[in-house]
């Protein structure tokens, strides 16, 4: 298990987000990104959770929505790996994975594509 605190977490989330493809991000309008140690379970099996309702399945956004929600889960994350290294391709992973259900993508096509 790695060991690296809440705010250097939060930071290395920032960076690894600001590293990925432009026609990836540029989408997602109205989501937003927080770091949580946990899951409301408190279990150390999920890493990340879409919250929200997909592109494929909604009309546009009305004026006063609430924001779709990507959580990413730092106790989990970093029970997984031991190192910097590690941690940096696991939480990338935990992006790509729940932005693509952001765009309607399910987990047998991410399985699929190598990102489930």
């Amino acid at each position: 298990m790695y060991d690296l605190d809440a705010d250097r977490f939060e930071a290395l989330v920032g960076e690894i987000f600001d590293e990925l493809p432009d026609d990836m991000v540029d989408g997602l309008d109205n989501v937003a990104i927080v770091i949580e140690d946990l899951p409301e379970d408190g279990s150390l099996d999920l890493l990340g959770l879409y919250s929200g309702i997909a592109l494929t399945d909604r009309g546009q956004y009305g004026f006063g929505e609430l924001p779709d929600m990507i959580s990413i889960y730092r106790e989990p994350l970093l029970a997984i790996v031991d190192t910097e290294d590690e941690l940096r391709t696991q939480v990338r992973i935990t992006l790509v994975h729940e932005i693509a259900h952001f765009y309607g993508i399910d987990d047998e096509e991410l399985h699929s594509l190598g990102w489930g």
